[in-house]
């Protein structure tokens, strides 16, 4: 995907390309800025007014969630192990959670650095809501690519992409279990429906409205929402993992990476 700059256009294939780029555990803290802050202006562009209206907030994260969940980039469990070698499961699994917790913790400080521009010069209470539904969203996005990887890592199968797998992954986000295969509305046509938008909207809700008490001029609302980022994705993953083990398939560790060529040292 090419990099369009500074582009705040509210297509779905724009908004989607930033909220992907926001998932990655490599980028530095600076991209990481700009990108949220491009996709304040999607958010603002696709009808979030500047006023104070949770509702109409909540209403966009969830219909952007449901938007974005089919696309994004989970690695199976091959490209996994390219990238991460010679770990076992557990291993694996940790550095995963590690990263994420990492890359949403950076995501919490990159919205209070925004916010702490926000606060030094025009009225900033009117745009508070967009930039933490954005800040949400992308939170939540890490965190769905991660019950994905972690559903590889554990041999519990998730069902083919697109809608499908959106469903299972949200349902699996929203209450911390593993994928169930025989759960209804994850057979061959699934779409996000009512009852899963219900329960991705209320979990949306009670993220946001943590969120809320991150508000804070100047860097304070960054260490709070760094903390709290970390702290949410550490505690969601570690839950998920005991439903994973108890379901999971036992696997032999990989064999050790081969010696590279001797250095004399």
């Amino acid at each position: 995907m090419s990099d369009r700059g500074d582009t705040t256009g509210g297509g779905a294939d724009d908004l989607g390309a930033t909220v992907a780029a926001l998932t990655a555990d490599d980028i530095e803290p600076a991209r990481r800025r700009q990108l949220l802050t491009r996709m304040v202006g999607q958010a603002r562009a696709r009808g979030i007014s500047d006023l104070f209206k949770p509702r109409a907030a909540v209403r966009w994260m969830v219909d952007t969630v449901a938007e974005i969940a089919p696309h994004l980039p989970v690695r199976d469990l091959a490209t996994l192990r390219g990238h991460f070698p010679g770990l076992d499961d557990n291993a694996l699994a940790e550095r995963l959670i590690r990263n994420a917790a990492r890359t949403t913790a950076g995501i919490g400080a990159a919205g209070g650095g925004v916010a702490a521009v926000e606060w030094a010069v025009a009225p900033t209470l009117l745009s508070a809501p967009v930039l933490l539904a954005a800040e949400t969203v992308a939170v939540v996005a890490v965190e769905l690519k991660l019950v994905g990887e972690l559903h590889e890592v554990h041999g519990v199968s998730l069902p083919p992409g697109g809608s499908q797998r959106a469903v299972a992954l949200v349902h699996s986000w929203a209450t911390q279990r593993g994928v169930n295969p025989m759960m209804p509305g994850v057979g061959v046509g699934a779409v996000l429906g009512t009852a899963a938008r219900k329960e991705l909207r209320d979990t949306l809700l009670r993220r946001f409205g943590r969120n809320l008490t991150t508000l804070g001029p100047f860097l304070t609302g960054a260490a709070v929402a760094s903390f709290l980022n970390r702290r949410a994705t550490r505690s969601m993953a570690d839950q998920l993992q005991v439903d994973l083990r108890r379901r999971g398939i036992a696997r032999p560790a990989p064999p050790p990476a081969l010696p590279g060529p001797p250095t004399g040292t």
